[in-house]
């Protein structure tokens, strides 16, 4: 207790405590983009609780890793080389974590373009609720690991890490009904969203290969992807308002 008052005291813990809060929100939109399209295919009833149990699942392990940061550091420390190249257990779970969202990203994709007849008829039910919590935990290990790795470098006090880490799950818990509930709504963002994953995992694959990829690059790519599919969608939505008005009767006026 008197060692957590004495950082609570220190101005540069506050400032590392922020920038880990918000390092790991934005780390955690790509999680909670996979997290929403997987479990928009769950039937209705057992969305929600997949999403619960799921980003709850996150932050037991992100808390679990966190009691292991001594080990996860040596992760990065090079255990074979190929062609020159060495790998690290860090690297081959990005890469094996980006080849997996690649699988899933484009086998999603191809199934919303040229549904099966069954799965179409399956009203979001074409996955099982074990299979999309065993998917959510596996890409959680990926992310986590990542950003931990991330937080030690800028920090050395694990307990402002798992703060961080809490604040980040809970503010991922708030958002993840809304934006599963925006996601059904718009199909052509599933679209927009699939694309995402696609990018990340190629991310993922360049960091374990060894090819730094500055993160900034990646985000403004997708909110510059997702300013372009808002202003598509507010140009549909005011096309099929001006279609409303234009089938209203003449004589009569169109209700508010």
């Amino acid at each position: 207790m008197t060692d957590l008052i004495q950082l609570a005291s220190q101005p540069a813990v506050w400032a590392a405590l922020a920038t880990l809060v918000v390092m790991e929100v934005v780390l955690g939109v790509d999680n909670l983009i996979f997290i929403s399209i997987l479990t928009n295919k769950l039937p209705a009833d057992q969305q929600t609780r997949a999403r619960r149990i799921g980003i709850g699942l996150a932050l037991v392990l992100r808390l679990g890793l966190l009691g292991t940061v001594a080990f996860i550091v040596h992760l990065t420390e090079p255990v074979f080389s190929v062609f020159g190249q060495a790998f690290s257990w860090r690297d081959l779970i990005l890469i094996g974590g980006g080849l997996f969202l690649l699988w899933k990203a484009t086998k999603e994709i191809h199934h919303t373009v040229d549904p099966e007849p069954e799965a179409a008829g399956a009203a979001g039910g074409s996955l099982g609720f074990g299979a999309a919590i065993g998917q959510i935990l596996l890409l959680d290990l990926v992310f986590s690991i990542d950003s931990i790795i991330t937080a030690v470098g800028m920090t050395e006090h694990v307990p402002v890490m798992m703060i961080a880490v809490v604040i980040a799950v809970v503010v991922m818990l708030v958002a993840a009904e809304p934006l599963s509930a925006f996601i059904a709504r718009n199909p052509t963002v599933v679209m927009l969203a699939l694309g995402f994953l696609i990018m990340i995992g190629m991310t993922l694959i360049a960091e374990g290969f060894g090819a730094h990829v500055p993160k900034g690059y990646i985000y403004t790519a997708m909110a510059f992807s997702a300013g372009v599919e808002g202003l598509n969608m507010l140009a549909r939505r005011r096309r099929r308002s001006a279609q409303g008005e234009a089938r209203v009767p003449a004589g009569q006026t169109r209700r508010a």
